[in-house]
């Protein structure tokens, strides 16, 4: 006889072997996302777990973490392939597959003006890429760049719709990829309307796919590819639709356009360089460089050089004691965006930072291609050179020229920031443009620059120095010691 408790006994073990056999089937292949949280950029490991096959998507420059993502876990890198040609990064497709030896898949689609210009196998829409018992198909989906494509990742012994989607920089958790970096970073002038259109109707094709799709996009929060990134690492097509206000315009294409291209942050000027270097030959760097420790008598040498100095230390240790004319940016989580931002190619750099950092530095740097560096300083005090103090001021001295014409005084964030809430009666000038706004400093009045939290306005300090602004001073406590003392802020 069938108690209740044998036929609860039974209904329990049935549904610990259906969960065990979904589990299974969701581990039957090796799946891992490497995220690079300094240029909020995310990659991709897939591996068959019988063959031992794997494929690197999207990889990033410094490729020793995808060789001992495979070392550790048993699996042959035999593929290398991208969504699309980066303007972000410099990617490391070309340094991983000539390591391994892998095969090298990038779009063919786009037209002639966004070919790879370096051998590979090209890949069309409906393309197929095999991992063993894993497939990835491709889907062209155009919009943020002409060639984009989309890999519906599939398990071969699985019904066979995919699993999950490697979407790159067309779909990202809460936020679609922006069209108008072709134009504004490219110059490819009138390219951002065509690509929204093109945006528009990849979405609505994608849509169309199950609704419980994983979406494991190319970048999170913080990065300049889209204007609303979650800092959730992958969603569902089914939240997507519900969640993303891009997936709200169906039906609209001219209001989908309008709110595309409303209100997306100016992109850090090297995108232009990533775009160019991502798509010709070049130099491959297959290992993290080892640059050299320069003596007193080489740095000394630099100076005489004239070669630019980039003081990466802390904005209060750079305030207690700098060289004259050099470069401050701190080293944190947007090193390589801020160089990239600030600084051009050309010329060879000397880094001042700690001993310990030198590896994050020129990993930060490498990631974007800034291979010029002729050396660290590592030891700043023996290096027997004269120092400069930073000239700050406090709130309460800063509050003494509000409403006065004594003294010009800048907020060097972002425009949206300066509009959110700002001091009464302070100009805005963002970080990037100072260079190109020098004749609208005084050279009379003392200047005064401040920012969120005083890391920008310690790179706008050492850039107003370095252009010959004298009568310079910073208020380093910036908007957020300016809140915490009680002061308003006006829109």
């Amino acid at each position: 006889m069938l108690t209740k408790a044998k036929f609860t006994t039974i209904i329990t073990l049935f549904v610990i072997l259906f969960l065990q056999e979904n589990k299974l089937q969701a581990q039957s292949y090796f799946f891992e996302r490497v995220y690079d949280e300094t240029l909020a950029q995310a990659s991709f490991v897939i591996g068959d777990l019988q063959t031992k096959e794997a494929i690197v998507i999207d990889p990033k420059r410094d490729i020793d973490t995808y060789l001992e993502i495979a070392k550790t876990n048993n699996l042959n890198i035999t593929k290398v392939a991208e969504t699309h040609i980066h303007a972000d990064f410099l990617s490391g497709s070309r340094e991983l597959a000539a390591v391994t030896g892998a095969g090298l898949f990038l779009s063919d689609e786009g037209g002639t003006d966004w070919q790879y210009e370096f051998p590979h196998t090209g890949l069309k829409d409906g393309s197929v890429i095999t991992i063993g018992q894993v497939a990835l198909k491709v889907m062209h989906t155009p919009g943020h760049t002409p060639e984009s494509i989309t890999y519906l990742v599939s398990d071969t012994k699985v019904p066979a719709t995919p699993q999950r989607a490697i979407t790159g920089d067309f779909i990202f958790v809460g936020d679609v990829g922006r069209p108008d970096l072709l134009e504004k970073a490219a110059g490819q002038v009138g390219s951002q309307e065509i690509g929204a259109k093109q945006l528009y109707a990849s979405i609505q094709k994608f849509s169309k796919l199950p609704d419980d799709l994983e979406i494991w996009a190319g970048h999170g929060a913080g990065s300049f590819c889209g204007k609303s990134l979650s800092t959730i690492p992958h969603s569902t097509l089914k939240e997507e639709k519900q969640n993303s206000k891009a997936f709200q315009f169906k039906n609209d294409e001219k209001g989908f356009v309008q709110y595309i291209l409303d209100g997306q942050p100016t992109p850090p000027k090297y995108f232009a360089v990533m775009k160019h270097l991502n798509k010709v030959e070049r130099p491959l760097l297959v290992q993290v460089p080892i640059h050299p420790k320069l003596d007193q008598t080489a740095f000394q040498k630099a100076i005489d050089n004239k070669l630019l100095i980039i003081d990466t230390r802390s904005k209060d240790e750079v305030a207690k004691g700098h060289i004259t004319g050099s470069l401050h940016i701190e080293n944190g989580k947007l090193l390589s965006t801020w160089v990239g931002s600030l600084v051009d190619y050309q010329p060879q750099i000397i880094l001042i930072t700690d001993e310990s950092h030198t590896e994050d530095v020129t990993r930060k740097l490498m990631r974007i291609g800034m291979d010029n560096i002729y050396g660290f300083v590592t030891d700043l005090d023996k290096m027997n050179v004269s120092l400069e103090k930073s000239d700050l001021v406090t709130a309460e001295e800063l509050k003494k020229h509000l409403g006065k014409n004594d003294v010009q005084i800048f907020d060097v964030r972002t425009e949206s920031e300066y509009h959110n809430g700002h001091i009464k009666g302070v100009e805005n000038m963002v970080l990037t443009s100072l260079e190109n706004n020098l004749d609208k400093i005084s050279k009379d009045k003392p200047v005064i620059v401040h920012c969120q939290s005083g890391v920008r306005a310690a790179m706008a300090y050492s850039i107003l120095k370095r252009n010959g602004v004298k009568n310079l001073k910073m208020y380093s406590g910036g908007i957020n010691e300016w809140i915490e003392k009680k002061n308003e802020l006006v829109k």
